[in-house]
């Protein structure tokens, strides 16, 4: 069955059908409800042209990603979170991938000329991102995973970085600890300088001057944690504890502290920013980790909620009332973090 059809045995207009079928807020509940029903009981499926030349959607999301460094675990539990929520609408993903920020600002361009999306999700932006200005010129609809600077009317996802970090630092500090390491993402990403920011106002709380020889940004990867970790223990006075911001730098830092013949837990104390991987749980690692938690996969299917709502007409406002993602703020307690009295006998 067709739509002419499908829509002929319900005597209504097939634009009516389609936006019914399609989730637009401007179709009364009670058609939308009628068709659904119909659509059930006649066993039809929409033809993906056929709706689009009916709604102007041409059923996909485009989201570029740039430089190898962003195919990580991060990217795959976001994408899995992401694609779950779209596929229950029928709704594919047009990936691409580029080598620099010119690239993707011309990749921007191309599928919006080609029309071949309906909207773009926008991840890692930065204090100063160009490709806001950009998408809004080029009235290519979007969703931000994560918090930018730049104006305009735009719906965005991001967690409470500042707080997540400043919780954890603070708690390190009610056990004494006054060297603490840090180890980041890139500077200039929002997300980095949230996390920045909340270390540094734990610090000036305390009355602690920030120390940069104690700060490391890159990639969030175990070789990025073993690398800056080990420059840390390097230092004449090493840390006594460390933020580690995700679970995969968190084992890079692991594996060179045990390199460095000391222990977490006990020489050293060590809290990450769990993502919430369902291959590493914190809880069976030795020593268990004490984290901050959210998760990434939870995250990928909140933004396609949000990007679903965008493409059926809904402002990017009213899509983003829920900006900051619900996630627990509490520390969940491991045995890698002890008291500085009892555990380290660092300078």
């Amino acid at each position: 069955m067709n739509l002419k059809e499908f829509a002929s045995k319900l005597a209504l207009s097939q634009t009516t059908v389609s936006r019914a079928l399609s989730g637009y807020p401007e179709v009364k509940q009670a058609t939308r409800e009628r068709v659904l029903k119909a659509a059930l009981e006649y066993g039809y499926r929409p033809n993906t042209s056929a709706l689009g030349l009916a709604t102007g959607r041409v059923g996909a999301i485009g989201i570029v990603f740039r430089g190898g460094g962003q195919f990580g675990p991060h990217t795959s539990e976001f994408m899995g979170g992401l694609g779950s929520r779209l596929q229950q609408d029928e709704v594919d993903i047009l990936v691409s991938t580029v080598d620099s920020r010119e690239a993707e600002l011309n990749a921007y361009r191309r599928l919006a000329a080609s029309k071949r999306v309906d909207a773009v999700i926008l991840h890692s932006p930065f204090v100063d991102d160009p490709r806001i200005a950009l998408l809004t010129t080029l009235r290519l609809p979007f969703i931000v995973h994560g918090r930018t600077e730049a104006k305009g009317d735009f719906g965005w996802l991001d967690i409470d970085n500042f707080d997540a970090i400043r919780q954890a630092t603070s708690h390190l500090l009610d056990l004494g600890h006054r060297r603490i390491a840090f180890l980041n993402g890139h500077r200039g990403q929002v997300f980095a300088e949230h996390r920045q920011d909340g270390y540094r106002a734990a610090l000036q709380e305390r009355g602690i001057a920030l120390d940069p020889e104690l700060s490391g940004n890159g990639d969030f990867t175990d070789e990025m944690g073993f690398r800056l970790m080990q420059g840390f223990l390097k230092l004449e006075k090493r840390p006594t504890a460390v933020l580690a911001g995700s679970m995969m730098s968190a084992l890079g830092a692991m594996r060179a502290i045990r390199v460095a013949g000391i222990k977490v837990g006990e020489d050293i104390s060590l809290i990450a920013h769990d993502d919430v991987f369902p291959y590493i749980s914190p809880e069976n690692l030795v020593p268990t980790l004490s984290t901050t938690r959210s998760s990434i996969r939870a995250a990928g299917a909140r933004i396609g909620e949000m990007v679903l709502d965008l493409c059926r007409g809904h402002r990017p406002s009213t899509c983003a009332r829920s900006g900051r993602w619900n996630w627990s703020s509490a520390i969940r307690r491991g045995r890698s973090v002890r008291p500085l009295a009892r555990a380290v006998p660092f300078p």
